[in-house]
């Protein structure tokens, strides 16, 4: 039987890492720094030193039924291992677009029970206004054999406990689409619309454009969602299309102290079962 590889629970930065302080950090070896762009070409155009690229699409399953799903075991085992990523590797994941794809890998590093990890506020975005040092030639990992395991299911909720928990005073869904696909107007799913209750902010709205879009103030945050019925006492849903958007929105969660679950197959699995309320 191999041995779980967990994570230490030693962080070396906080979960929320600004651009000076990585910039302070960038030989220590055990940190590992991948950039996860929306734009392949983003990274090419420059990137943090020494951070290493992969491709979005790779966090993803990419088929029927419900291609947002996490990829199979043995696909992110060597993924993270073409990474260089080791049990005492502290990551540190940024974009392109304000953190969608880097909450992706950092909410499957979670589900796998590989707490070291970091989100660069602000992404490339911040980096590059504070006027940072940049790389433009791309860095080879040193490639490990990472054996991943699932050790943090609750990291993940599924469409039948949704199903199963709609309606409860304790429960809350945080829809991460827009309004118009929130409301129905708008979609490439067989049905459209929202899950019953759910409150719709949609995940750019947690960004501050005005700080080059870093994470916006925990205590506005906090209160914009207790008004909208999401509170921290509440174990809370977050969804989009295929959990791209929503793994932001649960990173904000994580980072406001909820107790917050992705829904990986999100609308594109929700929508399209014919077995799944729906409101418009």
């Amino acid at each position: 039987m191999s041995t779980p590889q967990q994570s230490s629970e030693a962080h070396l930065l906080p979960l929320i890492v600004e651009p000076e302080t990585l910039n302070d950090h960038l030989d220590d070896p055990e940190l590992l720094i991948i950039d996860v762009p929306k734009d392949p070409g983003s990274y090419a155009r420059g990137h943090v030193p020494g951070a290493v690229f992969l491709e979005c699409r790779r966090l993803m399953r990419g088929e029927a039924p419900v291609p947002s799903e996490v990829p199979d075991i043995d696909t992110l085992s060597a993924m993270l291992s073409e990474l260089g990523l080791t049990r005492d590797t502290h990551v540190v994941a940024y974009d392109d677009e304000g953190g969608g794809f880097a909450a992706r890998l950092l909410w499957t590093l979670e589900l796998i029970g590989h707490r070291r990890y970091s989100y660069l506020n602000g992404g490339i975005t911040a980096w590059r206004a504070e006027g940072l040092p940049q790389e433009t030639e791309p860095t080879k990992p040193t490639p490990t054999d990472y054996r991943a395991e699932i050790l943090n299911p609750e990291a993940r909720i599924t469409c039948d406990e949704i199903k199963e928990r709609l309606g409860e005073a304790d429960f809350a869904v945080w829809d991460a689409r827009s309004p118009a696909e929130y409301n129905g107007e708008k979609g490439q799913n067989k049905h459209l619309g929202h899950i019953p209750g759910a409150v719709n902010m949609e995940w750019t709205n947690a960004m501050d454009p005005e700080r080059d879009l870093r994470i916006r103030g925990y205590a506005e945050l906090i209160t914009e969602l207790d008004a909208m019925g999401i509170t921290q006492d509440m174990e809370i849903a977050t969804h989009c299309q295929g959990h791209h958007r929503s793994a932001f929105t649960w990173l904000v969660g994580r980072a406001l102290g909820f107790n917050i679950r992705g829904y990986a197959g999100s609308w594109g699995e929700w929508g399209n079962r014919d077995d799944t309320p729906i409101e418009t």
